[in-house]
């Protein structure tokens, strides 16, 4: 993962839905220079790219994170049993330690815990354990026949709600492997400031 933020990037990581137009400028000034057309939509582009990476690579070390915290629990339990077990078969209930205060085996317990099956619902429901929800699937199903409409129309209401959904933009890759966008990044800024 690439360390350097240029400014680019680092505006649109700081930026808010709340406070959004010192970024606004900061992409009219890009506009405005007077460096050539591409140049200008590589630096927007390879910027949001490096922040797509650095999701891409957060997401991945928290799965990796969270397949090793898993691992590592199961081996300590694994080997404090196992501990346990060894230490047991020397007849040791405790060991004295300088950096730790002792090692002491907690002594084998049945835990007692609670379980729920039912073994006859149609008697539970006949007591009048159940509950009665409308099935929404079934029912736009329904909908979508003349019959069904005929016979449900007067108990549902349809409507249309209109969601707003800012212009955005999508970064378009090149096909090519070759492509090193952190470099090509670098580049571009060290061009624009040198300017």
């Amino acid at each position: 993962m690439k360390m350097t933020n240029y400014r680019l990037q680092t505006e649109m990581e700081r930026i808010q839905p709340e406070n959004q137009e010192w970024y606004k400028d900061y992409v009219r000034q890009v506009l405005e220079s007077n460096k050539p057309y591409h140049a200008k939509a590589d630096y927007l582009g390879l910027s949001i790219q490096e922040i797509q990476n650095k999701i891409d690579y957060l997401a991945n070390d928290i799965n990796e994170m969270t397949a090793l915290k898993k691992s590592l629990t199961q081996a300590k339990t694994t080997a404090l049993e196992a501990t346990a077990t060894v230490l047991a078969e020397y007849g040791i209930d405790r060991l004295d330690g300088t950096s730790i205060s002792s090692i002491t085996i907690t002594p084998h317990k049945t835990k007692l815990k609670e379980t729920f099956r039912i073994t006859n619902a149609d008697a539970l429901i006949k007591l009048g354990f159940y509950t009665v929800i409308v099935d929404e699937k079934a029912v736009k199903d329904a909908m979508l026949t003349i019959e069904g409409m005929n016979e449900i129309d007067e108990f549902v209401e349809v409507g249309v709600v209109n969601e707003e959904v800012p212009a955005s933009i999508k970064v378009n890759s090149r096909r090519s492997s070759t492509n090193n966008q952190a470099t090509e990044l670098l580049n571009l800024v060290d061009a624009q400031e040198a300017a």
